[in-house]
């Protein structure tokens, strides 16, 4: 009896094997909510320590660039490619992470996040009205759904990008934080503390958000031969 493995066939296919694309998205995932998830924890031990907000916003920023770059390296490593939108993510952080080690002032770290929100915001919502598809282009070997579903998809999240980016505008104002917490009585509220608890908050929104979009994903699917990442538009705001 020969050793060799019987070809697949209609009465036996072949095992499946894991989409690389769910593993990929996956990992980097985790690699975004570790970014997040060590920002927090260090501007925790900073704000224990004694430092102001500010000062601890600042401090906490570095391991924001560390993530970004862990994040650029997993694409480069384990993706095989610098998708563009990891990278605009990765990029937009890197700079603005550096402005702020660099110039000791939290305030671009803040301004990353209206930044690269409205930038997105700008370049979806205007691709849908130019009956372009900017998102499909990005991720359209991730999801396949019909065109149909691709603009809804494209419009939802230009809106979304939208809305985080007033949002934030928003929450980073320390005269409106101010005149809030004195509203209630919490005149010894730090802006800090109230943006980066933000920053946590943002981070479940954006996954709830995204699971939200699975219903419109698999009513409009196209193939069931491809792999289907249904949080595959990336979350700017889950990474560093």
């Amino acid at each position: 009896m020969s050793d060799d493995v019987a070809p697949p066939s209609p009465e036996r296919p072949a095992p499946e094997q894991p989409a690389p694309a769910q593993k990929e998205s996956s990992l980097r995932q985790l690699v975004d909510f570790g970014g997040l998830l060590a920002f927090g924890a260090a501007f925790l031990v900073m704000r224990l320590r004694g430092l102001s907000g500010d000062e601890a916003l600042v401090h906490a920023t570095w391991f924001l660039v560390a993530g970004s770059a862990v994040g650029v390296a997993v694409g480069l490593i384990v993706e095989k490619r610098l998708a563009l939108m990891p990278l605009l993510v990765g990029g937009f952080a890197l700079v603005f992470g550096l402005l702020t080690v660099l110039t000791g002032d939290g305030l671009w770290v803040k301004i990353k996040v209206t930044a690269l929100n409205l930038s997105l915001a700008v370049a979806l919502i205007g691709g849908v009205l130019l009956n372009k598809q900017p998102l499909k282009s990005l991720l359209g070997t991730v999801i396949p759904i019909n065109d149909r579903a691709w603009r809804t998809l494209t419009l939802r999240y230009g809106v979304y990008f939208l809305a985080v980016a007033v949002v934030n505008e928003l929450v980073r104002s320390e005269a409106l934080v101010g005149w809030a917490a004195g509203q209630i009585g919490r005149h010894d509220v730090d802006p800090a503390d109230v943006w980066v608890s933000f920053r946590g908050v943002l981070w479940i929104a954006s996954s709830v958000f995204g699971l939200s979009q699975i219903p419109l994903i698999m009513r409009n699917l196209t193939s069931t031969d491809q792999p289907v990442d249904p949080m595959a538009p990336s979350r700017p705001d889950t990474a560093p």
